[in-house]
């Protein structure tokens, strides 16, 4: 089962996509990692990829789905892959289409987590983080015992700048022009699926279990 995860930033999928991952034995693939991944191994996808990144340039998609189908043709992708952060436009979408298609291949579900706007920012906002321990909280769902204070090492807790308002004003614009055609793009495809991520996490879960 080759499955896309779909969704605004900070409406969960990273979250989800690794739970399927870890239910269903499959490996959770994001390009990040990937890119890691080469990087540290001194590939010649790795260097290649170095010289635009050193040049302040975006890796064309061409080679994004490159380092992609060198990782999905390991053994522990026989029986697939979660992929997140993978399309993350129409072209790149295209890309991956046409290079599945040359093995006989194609992506089998597109999981959409659907969470409106004002969710995404009431989420973000309120995230918070220590600086020295890495603990998450949230203002509203995960409180620390003491506000700004984290409740394992006691440091000042810090709001990052990709949660800062502005910032998610931002990137749900990027993700709105660019990303949200890909909703459409797989549901043409006929593997898409549509799940509400308004609600609690686990309940979330729930429903993407019983897509399968």
């Amino acid at each position: 089962m080759k499955i896309v995860m779909l969704g605004a930033p900070g409406a969960g999928k990273g979250t989800q996509a690794k739970r399927i991952a870890e239910k269903y034995h499959l490996p959770h693939i994001s390009t990040g990692d990937i890119f890691r991944a080469n990087l540290r191994e001194g590939t010649e996808l790795g260097l290649k990829a170095k010289e635009y990144m050193d040049a302040g340039a975006l890796v064309p998609d061409s080679l994004t789905v490159e380092l992609l189908l060198d990782r999905v043709a390991k053994d522990d992708c026989r029986d697939g892959y979660v992929l997140d952060g993978f399309p993350r436009t129409i072209a790149q979408a295209d890309v991956l289409t046409d290079a599945l298609a040359k093995s006989g291949d194609k992506v089998d579900l597109a999981i959409n987590i659907d969470v409106p706007d004002e969710h995404i920012q009431r989420r973000m906002s309120g995230r918070r983080s220590c600086p020295q321990c890495g603990q998450g909280y949230h203002t509203e769902f995960n409180p620390p015992k003491e506000e700004g204070v984290c409740d394992k090492c006691g440091a000042a807790l810090i709001q990052r700048d990709d949660d800062k308002p502005e910032t998610v004003a931002k990137r749900l614009q990027v993700y709105h022009e660019q990303t949200q055609p890909l909703i459409e793009y797989y549901e043409k495809a006929g593997v898409l699926k549509t799940i509400d991520g308004t609600k609690p996490m686990d309940e979330v879960f729930a429903d993407i279990t019983a897509l399968f």
